[in-house]
């Protein structure tokens, strides 16, 4: 394909989509194996059409209107609404309504929504992750979890106090420069990316794996002078390179975007943390286990790496409400080991683990 601009001519290589696995029959294919996850495939194929759908108002930007306006209305987690967060929450629910999907748990919702009654499914999403960076033309996008119903339950919140362990299939959506979706399905995670020359998502990476080895570490530091002393050890250690205990010198990354910040790791490896701090309100992190830690998690694991709130393992968390919060670290597994063992003892000297020994992982 040739793109013209100026008076120059730039080739630019495109891959054949007609060689790649589109979203659909990648669906159709695990629901016809395994029928138990027939109805997650159903509703991940319409959350997908929801995804190209925002994808699509996102690029518009202003154009479109100003998407990134606050309103007069709060989420759950207390925070001012933006245009966008309202319009994205709608179209989620409309394709979880065209889908076989009990109940429906949101970010911008107090309670839980019944959709199907009898439907063997129920989810639970933040429809956008990351408004704050919607005018400011930075990666966003949504996270969604999805659970089998519990036979009998008297409660619709019932379905989402589950061990996040449980889920069939997790995942979420990158609205970028490219617009990408990420599964956790069938044991594995998977990417996708929309094409938008046919107008479907296809498969740009299967069966991802996270890189053991990375230099690379994601935290807001501005919260330092709030964290516990395990957490600014770790960061300590990192902060002083080459010279330090590691051996080697680490790059920080911190986008404020949670899916951003996954993307990254699953394609480069690396770790993601937001610890709880001493801040009020702060205590168990901000982000919430049911809609953002446990797919996370799930996500994290079916590609080989780890993900704790430093003490527990994420995916064995029985969530005690449906939007408490839960600390999270997760990325490459033998990173999320280490940060765990500075949890256990926050004078943990790495200079004693095999992991730092002058052949181990961590050097150079």
């Amino acid at each position: 394909m040739v793109k013209r601009g100026g008076a120059k001519n730039v080739r630019v290589e495109m891959t054949d989509s007609t060689q790649t696995v589109e979203l659909q029959s990648f669906l159709s294919e695990i629901a016809s194996r395994e029928t138990g996850l027939s109805a997650a495939c159903a509703a991940i194929s319409e959350m997908a059409v929801a995804a190209a759908e925002v994808a699509d108002l996102i690029a518009l930007g202003r154009l479109y209107g100003s998407i990134g306006a606050a309103t007069d209305t709060k989420n759950t987690d207390g925070d001012v609404q933006k245009q966008l967060d309202l319009i994205a929450d709608e179209k989620f629910i409309a394709a979880l309504r065209r889908a076989p999907v009990a109940v429906v748990v949101s970010e911008e919702l107090d309670e839980p929504l019944v959709l199907a009654e009898g439907a063997p499914v129920v989810v639970a999403i933040d429809p956008l992750d990351g408004s704050s960076n919607i005018d400011a033309n930075v990666s966003i996008g949504t996270i969604f979890s999805i659970l089998p119903v519990i036979p009998g339950a008297t409660e619709p919140k019932a379905h989402f106090l589950q061990p996040g362990r449980l889920q069939l299939a997790a995942g979420f959506a990158v609205y970028g420069p490219q617009t990408s979706l990420v599964l956790a399905i069938d044991g594995k995670t998977q990417m996708f990316t929309f094409d938008r020359r046919i107008g479907k998502f296809v498969c740009t990476a299967a069966d991802v794996k996270i890189k053991e080895d990375s230099t690379e570490y994601a935290i807001n530091a501005s919260n330092y002078r709030h964290w516990d002393p395990s957490v600014r050890i770790f960061i300590d250690d990192c902060v002083q390179g080459a010279d330090g205990p590691f051996g080697r010198n680490y790059n920080m990354r911190w986008i404020a975007s949670l899916v951003a910040e996954a993307y990254r790791i699953l394609l480069r490896g690396g770790l993601f943390l937001y610890p709880g701090d001493r801040r009020a309100g702060y205590a168990d992190g901000r982000l919430r286990l049911t809609y953002e830690a446990n797919p996370m998690a799930l996500v994290a694991e079916y590609a080989g790496g780890a993900a704790t709130d430093g003490h527990r393992r994420v995916l064995d968390i029985v969530p005690a409400g449906i939007h408490v919060r839960s600390p999270l670290i997760f990325g490459s597994a033998p990173l999320v080991d280490l940060v765990s063992r500075f949890y256990a003892d926050p004078h943990f000297s790495p200079e004693h683990a095999p992991l730092f020994a002058r052949r181990g992982l961590m050097r150079g």
